[in-house]
């Protein structure tokens, strides 16, 4: 697991992944669907609505990933450090990447298009983990209700990413 270390709050996570070399063949055959899903926490503001500091993300390496989709990847300038941003539309040379908190920062409009290859993983899943306040009975129901959520393209896109 990757567990988040708060960096500015650029939605950054401190460890890389071993991730599985896969060669263009594998790669041509929809092996790189197969790659396994790991669990990450997010750390800082720059996702918020959708994700929120301490969220917990299911993500899954080498997904094919469209416009609007929340993408794990390196950072342009400190490829050690991995951040969670949306992508908002492939350009050439790669994709441009904004973070859903316009008063985050962090994103494309900083350092410009991302390389396809710096896309490592699409998040699948968010889990809110249970706050240590959330004891009595109503709380913990509403907190079960929420949880879980898939995170999609359609269902989480941010209102800043649609009026662009």
């Amino acid at each position: 697991m990757l567990y988040g270390t708060d960096r500015g709050g650029a939605g950054e996570m401190r460890e890389v992944p071993e991730l599985p070399e896969l060669t263009q063949e594998q790669r041509g055959r929809g092996l790189a669907a197969r790659v396994p899903f790991q669990v990450v926490e997010v750390t800082g503001p720059s996702m918020v609505p959708t994700l929120h500091h301490g969220d917990w993300l299911l993500v899954q390496y080498g997904a094919p990933v469209r416009p609007g989709d929340v993408v794990i990847l390196r950072h342009p300038f400190q490829q050690d450090l991995l951040i969670v941003k949306r992508a908002a539309e492939r350009r050439r040379g790669g994709w441009w990447v904004l973070a859903d908190n316009s008063f985050a920062g962090g994103d494309s409009t900083d350092y410009g298009t991302v390389p396809e290859e710096f896309v490592l993983a699409r998040v699948r899943a968010r889990y809110r983990p249970l706050r240590k306040g959330q004891r009595s009975v109503w709380a913990v129901v509403a907190w079960a209700v929420s949880a879980v959520r898939p995170v999609s393209a359609a269902r989480s896109v941010s209102r800043r990413l649609r009026a662009r």
